[in-house]
């Protein structure tokens, strides 16, 4: 007799499951792991294991990686609520009087990432920044129905790729404004030269992809006849004006510093908030406070403007999988913190930011930082005789040093985006300072 595997291949036309990933290129694909076949589990593991200790991580070498994933302490607190079956486990709550505790934590994160912004309302997370900003763009087309959106040229390429892959179809077209080459900040003349009638959205950052902390926004405001959107840093927003403040209509950002380690790049949490006006055009779910029957405090899922949930051309997206355990780790790491725990993490990522790139100056051929001006905990830095050789030099000593930035503007070839945190200790700086010394 057919099995059941043997069926569902006749019914989808397929002749073996190998069919099923005719559409991957033969040149990436892993025929299968490199194990013997049969082996017991315990054999199984130690190899594994064996083979993942070829990886280095923050734990085995100092990194200095900048680019928007950062090393930052996680109380033990976090990862003890966060590890509760309530939360672990939870998806979409599609039954609401059965996960009063998670919508309470839900709506906890919204209007924590409310005060942190200066928006009227936040959704329950975004997949991650990129995907938020590809969502920002979009939902200003929708609001403004332009069909040309601004973003800074000085902007990571992960941003920029997935960006480009949410408007596939849209007919909405990405246009670059250039960068100060002084101050590292937007060029204020090159955007008002870039902004039209069919301009629906601009996108800037504070602080901006060099850690520069942007300070042209309520200029940037001024010149932005469309929907004005700005990423942010959550943890820097503790020390400077919210961008609601500036006339922001989105305010967007990487929440992954908020309680959730780097993790080799993924998962991340993406925070998106915007104007109460714009709410109905926002995606994502909205949860809301109110009464039950009887009277008592009951949370419930207020907007859903999802394809599956609403009629499909009404629906703002089809997204509804958010990041609902790591939304819930932000709002236990910013509840631990409290507002003023928050204040002297950002104030003190500012001082060793400020501190390690003083140092870094002092060693002949380095400039650090490379742009004038105030930056958060990000900067760059630049070698007369180019990075790639500062790079490879300073692996070889067990130091991950700055991201080079030859990939992303090609004029930096000669400089790389350093970034630190409070789990740099004063061994590990002064081990990247001698390996600096070093390379000259």
């Amino acid at each position: 007799m057919p099995s059941d595997e043997d069926e569902m291949l006749r019914t989808m036309g397929l002749r073996s499951v190998e069919d099923l990933f005719a559409d991957i290129p033969p040149a990436v694909r892993i025929p299968k792991l490199d194990l013997p076949d049969g082996l017991p589990e315990d054999v199984v593991v130690g190899r594994v294991t064996s083979m993942l200790a070829a990886n280095r991580t923050v734990v085995d070498m100092p990194t200095f990686l900048g680019g928007g994933s950062y090393d930052h302490f996680v109380p033990a607190s976090v990862r003890a609520i966060t590890s509760r079956s309530e939360f672990y486990t939870s998806y979409t709550p599609y039954q609401p009087e059965l996960s009063q505790g998670l919508l309470q934590a839900l709506w906890e994160y919204q209007s924590l990432i409310c005060e942190l912004t200066g928006m009227d309302g936040a959704n329950t997370s975004m997949y991650d920044a990129s995907t938020a900003l590809g969502e920002a763009a979009r939902m200003a087309h929708r609001l403004h129905g332009g069909k040309t959106f601004l973003i800074p040229r000085a902007l990571r390429h992960n941003r920029r790729a997935v960006l480009a892959n949410y408007l596939v179809g849209t007919g909405i077209a990405v246009r670059e404004v250039e960068y100060d080459r002084e101050t590292g900040m937007l060029d204020l003349t090159k955007l008002r030269e870039a902004v039209s009638s069919d301009v629906c959205g601009v996108y800037t950052e504070n602080p901006n992809f060099f850690g520069r902390f942007e300070e042209q926004l309520q200029e940037i405001r001024a010149a932005t006849k469309g929907i004005f959107i700005v990423g942010v840093n959550p943890i820097a927003q503790a020390v400077v004006r919210p961008p609601g403040d500036f006339g922001a209509d989105i305010v967007l950002g990487q929440g992954q510093a908020l309680g959730t380690p780097m993790n080799f790049g993924g998962p991340l949490l993406g925070i998106f908030a915007c104007r109460q006006e714009h709410i109905r055009k926002m995606p994502g779910r909205v949860i809301g406070l109110t009464r039950d029957v009887n009277g008592h405090r009951a949370f419930c899922m207020t907007l859903q403007t999802r394809e599956q949930h609403i009629r499909r051309e009404k629906a703002m997206s089809n997204i509804c999988t958010n990041e609902s355990l790591l939304a819930v780790a932000a709002a236990t790491y910013l509840s631990v913190l409290g507002a003023n725990g928050l204040r002297r993490v950002a104030a003190d990522n500012i001082r060793r930011a400020k501190d390690l790139a003083a140092a870094i100056d002092k060693i002949p051929g380095f400039t650090a930082p490379l742009f004038r001006g105030a930056h958060f905990n990000e900067f760059v830095v630049r070698h007369k005789n180019g990075y790639a050789g500062v790079h490879r030099a300073l692996l070889e000593k067990g130091i991950h040093g700055g991201l080079p930035l030859t990939r992303q503007l090609a004029e930096m070839q000669d400089a790389a985006l350093y970034a630190t945190t409070g789990r740099h200790t004063p061994e590990a700086v002064a081990k990247l300072l001698a390996a600096l010394e070093a390379v000259r």
